[in-house]
C-alpha cells in the first residue's frame, strides 16, 4: 500500500471520528438528556478548555520522548475508552468532565495527525505543498461520512453515536500503530510557552496585528456555535413537522454545511488575490451573519427550506474564510522569528479562548430565550447574527490593511 493512500485512511479516520458525535452532540443532550443551555454550553466549553494547552503539550512529548505515530495510536485508544463511559453517562457533572478528559485526548490528535503526515511525506520524497491536500481533503470526507452515517441509522438521538466513534476511534489508534516510524527530534528545543504561540503576544506592539488577534478572538466565539445548536433547532420542528426530511434526516441535511467547506476552499486563492485579506475577512463576518440569520428565519417547509439550504452554503465561506485567510495572513505579515508562534497564537485564541466564550455565552442566550423547555429560535439565531454583524462592520473601521496581490504570491491548499 502506497504511503499516500495509508496517510489517506489515516485522515479519513482522524475527523471520522470526530464527525460521528459533534453535530448531533447538542441535539442528543437537548433531546435525550434534557440538559439546559448552560449546561450544553458548559459541554462544549470544553472543545475550547482542551485547545487552550493540551496541542502544545502533546507536541513536546511527540517530539522528544514518543514517536508521534505510536502517541497519535495511543490517544485515540485512551479516548475510545473515554468515548465509552461517555455513552452510559446521563448527569450532567460526570459528562462534563468525561468530556473534557476525552477532547484533552482528541484535539491534540488534530495537529499530531497533521504532522505525522507532513513528517511521512517529506520522509518519501514527495512535494506536501502539492500533495497533502488531496490527502487532507479526504479528512472532511470522513466527518461527513461519520455525521450521515449517524444521522441515517438513527443514532444521532441516542448514545449508540459514542460507542460508534469509540470503535471508530480504536480502529484509529491501532492503525497507527501500523505507520512507518516518526524519528524524534533532537533539536530546536521549544518550551511550551513557543508552542503555544504566547512569545507572539510582542507583535500586539504593532497596531495591526493587535487588531487583528482581538478579532480573531472575537469571531472565534462563534466557531462552535452552529455545530453545539443545529441539531436542537432542527429537532425543534419534530412535533409541527414530524415527517420532514430536515427533521428525519437533520445529521444529513447539517452535512450540507461541510460539503460547502469542502467547495469554498477552491475558491479562496481567487478572492484572496482578487479583494485581499481584509475584504475576505469581512466576507467570513458577513456569512456568519447569514448563517445565523438565515437560521431564524428558516423551517422545514416552502420557502423556509431554501432558507436552511441557503444557510448551509455559506458555511462553507464563514468557515473557511476566517481560518484560511486568518493563517496566511499571519504567514505574510509576520517576521520569520515570530511565524510559527503567531500562528500558535491564532489557533489558541480562536479555538480555545474564542471557542470557551462562545459555548459559555451562547448558552446562556439560548437558556435566556427558553421558557418550559420550549426555546426561541428566531431570536436565539437573530443574536447571533447581530453579533456577526457589528464584528464585520467594526472591523471594517478600525482594521487598517492596503491589499497587495503580490504580497499573496501564488496561494495553495
Amino acid at each position: 500500500m502506497s504511503i499516500k493512500l495509508r496517510l489517506t485512511i489515516l485522515n479519513f479516520l482522524e475527523l471520522f471520528v470526530f464527525g460521528a458525535w459533534l453535530i448531533s452532540l447538542g441535539g442528543y443532550l437537548f433531546g435525550n438528556l434534557k440538559f439546559s443551555g448552560g449546561q450544553i454550553g458548559g459541554i462544549f466549553s470544553t472543545l475550547g478548555l482542551a485547545s487552550l494547552v493540551m496541542p502544545a503539550i502533546v507536541g513536546i512529548i511527540a517530539d522528544k520522548y514518543l514517536n508521534a505515530q505510536k502517541l497519535l495510536g495511543l490517544l485515540h485508544i485512551i479516548g475510545a475508552g473515554f468515548l465509552i463511559y461517555l455513552a452510559q453517562t446521563q448527569d450532567y457533572d460526570t459528562f462534563f468532565w468525561l468530556m473534557l478528559g476525552y477532547l484533552t485526548m482528541y484535539m491534540p490528535t488534530l495537529g499530531l495527525a497533521n504532522s505525522v503526515s507532513y513528517s511521512l511525506l517529506v520522509k518519501n520524497k514527495y512535494d506536501v505543498v502539492k500533495v497533502f491536500p488531496s490527502i487532507r481533503v479526504w479528512g472532511t470526507i470522513g466527518f461527513i461520512v461519520a455525521e450521515v452515517a449517524v444521522g441515517t441509522l438513527g443514532w444521532a438521538n441516542n448514545n449508540t453515536q459514542f460507542y460508534f466513534a469509540a470503535a471508530i476511534s480504536l480502529a484509529m489508534g491501532i492503525y497507527s500503530f501500523t505507520l512507518p516510524n516518526i524519528p524524534l527530534v533532537t533539536s530546536e528545543n521549544k518550551s511550551i510557552a513557543e508552542r503555544m504561540g504566547l512569545d507572539a503576544f510582542a507583535l500586539f506592539k504593532e497596531y495591526k496585528m493587535a487588531v487583528f488577534f482581538i478579532f480573531a478572538t472575537l469571531l472565534g466565539v462563534v466557531l462552535q456555535i452552529s455545530n453545539a445548536w443545529a441539531s436542537a433547532f432542527m429537532g425543534s420542528f419534530k412535533e409541527n413537522f414530524p415527517n420532514s426530511f430536515v427533521v428525519t434526516n437533520s445529521n444529513t441535511f447539517i452535512a450540507l454545511s461541510q460539503v460547502s467547506e469542502v467547495l469554498f476552499i477552491l475558491t479562496i486563492p481567487y478572492f484572496l488575490k482578487k479583494f485581499g485579506i481584509k475584504t475576505v475577512m469581512i466576507m467570513s463576518m458577513l456569512a456568519w451573519f447569514l448563517r445565523f440569520g438565515l437560521f431564524g428565519i428558516g423551517s422545514p417547509e416552502g420557502v423556509g427550506v431554501g432558507y436552511l439550504v441557503m444557510s448551509m452554503i455559506v458555511y462553507g465561506a464563514a468557515f473557511d474564510f476566517f481560518n484560511i485567510s486568518g493563517s496566511l495572513f499571519i504567514e505574510t505579515e509576520t517576521d520569520s522569528k515570530f511565524r510559527s508562534s503567531a500562528q500558535g497564537l491564532f489557533i489558541l485564541l480562536t479555538n480555545g479562548v474564542g471557542a470557551w466564550f462562545g459555548a459559555k455565552i451562547s448558552g446562556a442566550v439560548v437558556d435566556h430565550f427558553t421558557t418550559n423547555s420550549v426555546s426561541d429560535w428566531y431570536s436565539i439565531w437573530m443574536i447571533f447574527a447581530i453579533y456577526a454583524l457589528v464584528l464585520a462592520i467594526l472591523f471594517a473601521l478600525v482594521f487598517k490593511y492596503k491589499h497587495n496581490p503580490d504580497k499573496i504570491g501564488e496561494v495553495k491548499h
